[in-house]
């Protein structure tokens, strides 16, 4: 950040009085700028025993394939961002269960929260930002093709869940975006 929002002059890192971490303050105003965690909500649908993947039609990693998610946006819910988000990019209506992962992906400043939810029917298309929309089953799905190590973690583990039948909320923490193959 070089310039102020409020009231476009220079702004400098430091610490505020009260703070305790390094903040962009306006040197004229005065006005401190808070940065915060961007939040990704989306959706692991499943419809008879296979999950949906979109391959992504967009940077980063185009070409490569990834659960519907996408930034919330101000205004909404986060199951409503989860619901939209499928709907955007899978062009699926879907219900949700219950929240599933939660990743703090440090890195890059964004947490991602994804939702178990059923696809009740097979009506899924790409959507804009998607070239291909499908279901996988287990033994299908491209483990070397995925887009991100959040999506790969929250696959990993949902299919051990489904084999033990129980699905609890699971609290990642990502430190960098190395995809280790399964």
């Amino acid at each position: 950040m070089n310039y102020c929002s409020h009231c476009g002059s220079v702004v400098s890192l430091r610490v505020p009085d009260g703070d305790n971490r390094p903040r962009y303050g306006c040197d004229r105003c005065g006005r401190i700028h808070y940065q915060n965690p961007r939040i990704i909500a989306g959706c692991l649908a499943v419809h008879e025993e296979r999950v949906l993947l979109c391959r992504r039609a967009i940077e980063p990693r185009l070409g490569r394939w990834t659960l519907p998610a996408g930034f919330m946006e101000n205004g909404e819910s986060l199951r409503e961002a989860a619901l939209r988000e499928t709907l955007e990019e899978a062009c699926a209506r879907v219900q949700l269960e219950s929240l599933y992962t939660i990743s703090s992906i440090r890195h890059i400043n964004q947490v991602q929260m994804l939702f178990l939810a059923t696809l009740p029917t097979p009506n899924f298309a790409a959507g804009e930002e998607t070239l291909e929309a499908r279901l996988f089953e287990e033994a299908d799905i491209p483990w070397e093709a995925l887009a991100f190590s959040t999506i790969s973690k929250a696959l990993q583990l949902y299919f051990n869940d489904r084999r033990r039948g129980t699905f609890p909320l699971h609290h990642l923490d990502i430190d960098g975006e190395l995809l280790q193959p399964r």
